[in-house]
C-alpha cells in the first residue's frame, strides 16, 4: 500500500520555478517529483532521514 502524500502549497520565485522545470524535464520527472526527490537526497545526506533497511548508528 502506498504511503499517503501531504499536500501543501509553495510559493517559488519564478526563476527557481524555471530552473526546477527545465532540470525535472532533463531527468524526466515532474517538477513535484523533482523537488521530493531533492528534499529527499538533501536529507538523507544531513542525516535528517532514517533510510529504510539501513541499521541504526550510535547517532540515531
Amino acid at each position: 500500500m502506498a504511503k499517503e502524500k501531504k499536500a501543501f502549497p509553495l510559493r517559488l520565485d519564478p526563476e527557481i520555478h524555471k530552473a526546477l522545470e527545465q532540470w525535472a524535464g532533463d531527468e524526466f520527472r515532474s517538477v513535484n517529483s523533482h523537488i521530493e526527490y531533492l528534499l529527499r537526497e538533501a536529507l538523507s545526506k544531513a542525516g535528517r532521514l532514517k533510510r529504510p533497511g539501513r541499521p541504526p548508528t550510535d547517532e540515531e
